[in-house]
């Protein structure tokens, strides 16, 4: 394969700022993040960077809710136990213990903060259920549009701290270390105006990043245009272990629409399940019945792979979510968002069944974190999708992902207050002057991938390397991606800029995943191979491990995982 870039080729940056800590990404978990450290250390210069708008990353597409113990019959212990099953034996059971206790009170800080939940006539949450849970948990706002109200709660808070600066339009590169190898900041590329307008370099005593997921790598997704992995290829670039990337989770039940080309797709929420809506085919057949003892409910990598055996069956591409019985009433009470964006694609969920099939949704592994969110690079933090904490395990149970986002964030933040790990006070080195000549900025391997290749790129991934997988297919994705990008076939020039930077961070990680995807020979959660159809707990009990070595090669392992650490099955 041709050697992926340690750094992304770039201008040398012409202008420079500091902070004490610089957060990238502005959904849940770098809004959380941003709050949360002014909150502990108010003296501390904080830089929200974020790609596009501050309210254009993943969490406002989330419409499901947010998964927490806050009912009376429920329990961290039951909603931990539901997370175990999901994880399907690879969650960390600590790391799922933290979430599901230091959960509650998380989302009872949101509504404080602002966040509009939906209540029950009594004042408290109303609850739904989701596929996996078997209990209503998941709190809800606007009935679908809990990532939304979320969001807007978290911005207006940032924007009512004036100590918080905010730079938008700004695409994060590369990370800057120190002599040491310590994280002390990040080059971006800034579309605005003046001083802060193309590449520049941040400096700071910390790094969050917070970038989300990487959807885009698939054809079709429900990922937003901004989620392009660049977190995760922005680590493995700077020597930091990334883990399980072969977990990426299909939603069952995307809109399907014939005339829509590739990139996200409208969501159409499990929650609408959780209501008791029913997967059917173009006959009316039930989709799920006798293949789960949930059935419509199951995890969603079991609904996703019998969505993809019945359609292969009929060979047809889509199948159809019926919610009519549900009524006019509930439909446009619990899913308001949901009927107008089906109505205007032409259908009506109260008269029709909704035309729904797979796509890519959110990744479970990413780069690894300890409990603080600390990475395998001294100074820099992770968390939300970009980071694999182990609560997810091999597949994420319905709406853990909002609550991930809260939880961790908030540790980051009581870590670098000092308030965290007794062993380490969180307190990362100040940097050298901004630039330093230790800081690494240019060094080997900045070759960049032709953008105009990137439709290729998808469709190959969707092919070889997306719900259904098998070792022909993966050999054939990852030799498709190995000539990706040779400009010594095309003949094409590459000019920097940002769609050459996120084409390259979309092959940096549609490689990494391809070769973790090839190493794991099983079937567990949502990696299905086709050729390994079932769960091998006596050799692949454990996680696949990816980093990028000094000649731009990655180096794929696999670690089992502590007997104690194994959750059930």
């Amino acid at each position: 394969m041709r050697a992926l870039p340690h750094r992304l080729g770039a201008p040398r940056p012409g202008w420079t700022r500091d902070a004490d800590v610089v957060v990238i990404g502005s959904g849940i978990a770098g809004l959380t993040a941003v709050l949360r450290i002014r909150a502990a250390s108010p003296w501390r210069r904080v830089l929200l960077v974020t790609k596009a708008l501050l309210d254009a990353g993943s969490t406002r597409w989330a419409q499901g809710g947010i998964a927490a113990a806050l009912g009376a019959e429920d329990s961290p212990a039951e909603h931990l136990r539901d997370t175990l099953v999901a994880g399907v034996g690879l969650c960390d059971p600590a790391a799922v213990e933290i979430l599901v206790t230091e959960g509650p009170p998380r989302v009872r800080e949101l509504a404080a903060l602002g966040a509009r939940f939906d209540r029950d006539p009594d004042g408290a949450f109303s609850l739904t259920r989701e596929g996996g849970h078997l209990r209503d948990r998941v709190a809800h706002a606007g009935g679908d549009a809990t990532g939304l109200e979320v969001e807007r709660a978290l911005i207006a808070a940032v924007r009512a701290d004036p100590s918080i600066e905010v730079l938008e339009h700004a695409l994060v590169l590369d990370l800057l270390t120190d002599q040491s190898g310590r994280a002390v900041g990040a080059t971006l590329h800034v579309l605005g105006e003046g001083s802060q307008d193309g590449v520049g370099a941040v400096t700071a005593r910390a790094v969050v990043l917070a970038t989300g997921g990487m959807g885009q790598i698939f054809a079709s997704t429900t990922n937003p245009a901004v989620s392009t992995g660049d977190g995760v290829a922005l680590a493995l670039r700077a020597g930091a272990v990334v883990t399980d990337l072969e977990f990426v989770q299909f939603h069952p039940t995307a809109l399907w629409l014939p005339e829509a080309g590739p990139g996200q797709q409208p969501l159409v929420s499990e929650a609408m399940r959780g209501e008791g809506a029913l997967l059917v085919d173009a006959a009316g057949r039930r989709v799920m019945a006798g293949v789960h003892p949930l059935a419509d409910l199951a995890p969603r990598d079991v609904v996703a792979k019998q969505m993809s055996r019945v359609m292969a069956e009929q060979g047809v591409d889509h199948l159809y979510l019926d919610a009519r019985h549900l009524g006019v009433e509930t439909l446009l009470r619990r899913f308001p968002t949901i009927t107008a964006r089906c109505r205007d694609a032409g259908v009506d969920p109260v008269t029709s069944p909704i035309p729904v099939a797979p796509a890519a949704h959110y990744a479970s592994g990413g780069v690894r974190t300890d409990m603080w969110g600390r990475t395998s690079v001294p100074g820099l933090y992770a968390c939300g999708e970009v980071a694999c904490t182990g609560v997810h395990g091999a597949n994420r149970l319905a709406s853990n992902s909002l609550l991930e986002g809260l939880v961790f964030a908030a540790r980051i933040a009581g870590h670098i207050a000092g308030t965290g790990d007794a062993g380490d006070a969180g307190e990362p080195g100040a940097p050298e002057a901004p630039l330093p000549a230790g800081v690494a900025v240019g060094a080997r391997g900045s070759g960049l991938t032709d953008p105009a290749e990137r439709a290729d790129l998808t469709r190959a991934m969707t092919d070889g390397a997306g719900v259904l997988r098998s070792a022909q297919s993966l050999r054939a994705t990852a030799k498709m991606l190995a000539g990706l990008g040779d400009l010594r076939v095309s003949g094409a020039t590459v000019k920097a800029g940002p769609q050459a930077w996120e084409m390259t961070n979309l092959r940096t990680v549609a490689a990494a995943l391809v070769a973790a995807a090839a190493l794991r020979t099983e079937t567990r959660g949502c990696h299905w191979r086709e050729d390994f159809a079932d769960r091998d707990d006596g050799n692949w009990n454990g996680h696949v491990l990816t980093r990028l070595d000094p000649e731009g090669e990655l180096i794929v392992t696999y670690e089992a995982q502590p007997a104690a650490q194994v959750g059930p099955a």
